[in-house]
């Protein structure tokens, strides 16, 4: 008898041992990284936790796969552990790694759609973007899509991304809307968006916008022409660079865009305008300006007279003039 009460002692001993040992193995610092100061890995969905153990061996953050199964399991968390794609820090132990599944903090990418793109420029940016997957669909229409920076985990689709888009922008739009000056010349959400598309392409001045919106809101209570160059470079490009000045030929040619040959609004955006120039055409400066000129550091110059525009504009001409002289000659 006290033969197998000694054997059960030392079972429980060498179990107890083993439990020990595991849990020490389990909380070591794990290998250094083979690059860097983590290693980034991906977990897929449906491999269970032997797959989770191999992947993460396969990623060299893990030196031992049936330790890691076997600390998982002793910890009760097997169930909880995340798909996902995750920066794991060098050195990190089981533990930690464990912990870092169970989180399912995955990394987060990021897609920029600057201020004035059209939508095909953002639709471009979106198909090729490395990480996002699946078919984009049709480009959006012009001015539905909120310029920001986008963040998503690994396995979000294009389309769900350019959804965001639209949902952001409709979001905003509704917001301002319901917040927007009295007496507006814009009718409806969608005329403040292709004001705004105007305003977004004129300046890269968020301080100017509320007085270039002001100009517009102006001159369209007083059934002016809106006079906008960006309108013309897209009435002839679709928003792409000219690749030149704008022509003489080109302000007499009417398109449906072209401000300087059409009253009132064009049919559509001519870009994705931001949040500022929304927000500008919404709630305008109080101005009686009704024209404006570059100053030839960035900004324009503001006038409430033709008179003032043509000083204004005199100004320019010889500013721009000293400019192009001032250049360094090309070097052939």
């Amino acid at each position: 008898m006290k033969k197998y009460v000694a054997l059960a002692i030392a079972l429980v001993v060498i179990a107890a041992g083993a439990v020990e040992w595991v849990y020490a193995g389990f909380a070591a610092p794990g290998p250094q990284a083979r690059h860097g100061g983590e290693t980034v890995v991906l977990i897929k969905s449906g491999g269970g936790l032997r797959g989770v153990a191999q992947t993460l061996a396969d990623s060299g953050v893990v030196l031992k796969p049936m330790l890691f199964q076997i600390g998982v399991r002793l910890h009760g968390e097997a169930a909880a552990l995340k798909a996902g794609e995750y920066a794991v820090p060098s050195r990190a132990s089981m533990y930690d790694i464990m912990n870092i599944l169970i989180a399912g903090r995955s990394i987060e990418h990021k897609l920029t759609i600057a201020e004035g793109l059209t939508s095909q420029m953002a639709y471009d940016v979106v198909r090729s973007d490395p990480v996002l997957v699946g078919d984009d669909g049709p480009v959006p229409a012009e001015g539905t899509l909120l310029p920001e920076t986008y963040l998503f985990t690994r396995g979000a689709t294009r389309g769900g991304i350019v959804a965001k888009m639209q949902k952001a922008q409709q979001d905003l739009l509704d917001g301002l809307w319901a917040k927007r000056a009295p007496n507006l010349p814009v009718k409806n959400k969608e005329e403040a968006v292709i004001l705004a598309s105007i305003v977004e392409k004129e300046t890269s001045i968020a301080a100017e916008r509320p007085r270039i919106a002001s100009v517009f809101v102006n001159r369209l209570r007083l059934g002016m022409k809106l006079q906008s160059d960006p309108t013309i470079i897209y009435g002839i490009t679709k928003g792409y660079p000219l690749g030149h000045g704008i022509r003489q030929s080109e302000i007499d040619k009417p398109t449906p865009y072209n401000t300087y040959a059409i009253a009132g609004l064009p049919p559509q955006p001519i870009c994705n305008p931001g949040k500022d120039s929304l927000d500008a055409v919404l709630h305008p400066a109080d101005t009686k300006y009704l024209y404006f000129v570059a100053d030839g550091s960035g900004g324009h110059v503001f006038a409430a007279t033709a008179d003032e525009q043509a000083k204004n504009v005199v100004k320019w001409r010889k500013l721009e003039k000293e400019q192009i002289a001032s250049r360094p000659a090309p070097h052939h």
